[in-house]
C-alpha cells in the first residue's frame, strides 16, 4: 500500500460559513492569493458543507480550504489557510 493514501482523505469538514471565512482570512494574509484564486477557478456551487484536509506542504500544518472549482480541470481549487498554498483536489 502506498504511503500517501492518508492524504487522500479528508481531514474534517466545515460549514459554508466557516469555510468563506477561512478563504477571506487566507486572502487577506496573502496579498495577490486572492486574484490568483479568481483567475484560475469559478465559483462554488451552494453545498452546506465542504471537506478539509491537512496542508502537504512539509512542516505547514495548515488546513486546506475548498476556494473554487479550477477553470481548466474538474477538481477543486483549495487554500492553505496557515501558508496560502493552493492545489487541486
Amino acid at each position: 500500500m502506498s504511503s500517501n493514501v492518508a492524504q487522500n482523505y479528508p481531514y474534517s469538514s466545515e460549514t459554508e460559513a466557516e469555510r468563506a471565512a477561512a478563504i477571506a482570512a487566507a486572502f487577506a494574509a496573502h496579498g495577490d492569493l486572492e486574484g490568483a484564486v479568481r483567475s484560475g477557478s469559478v465559483a462554488l456551487d451552494g453545498s452546506d458543507r465542504w471537506w478539509t484536509w491537512r496542508c502537504r506542504k512539509a512542516g505547514c500544518g495548515g488546513v486546506v480550504h475548498a476556494a473554487g472549482y479550477a477553470a481548466e480541470r474538474r477538481a477543486v481549487l483549495v487554500v492553505c489557510d496557515r501558508c496560502g498554498g493552493t492545489s487541486l483536489r
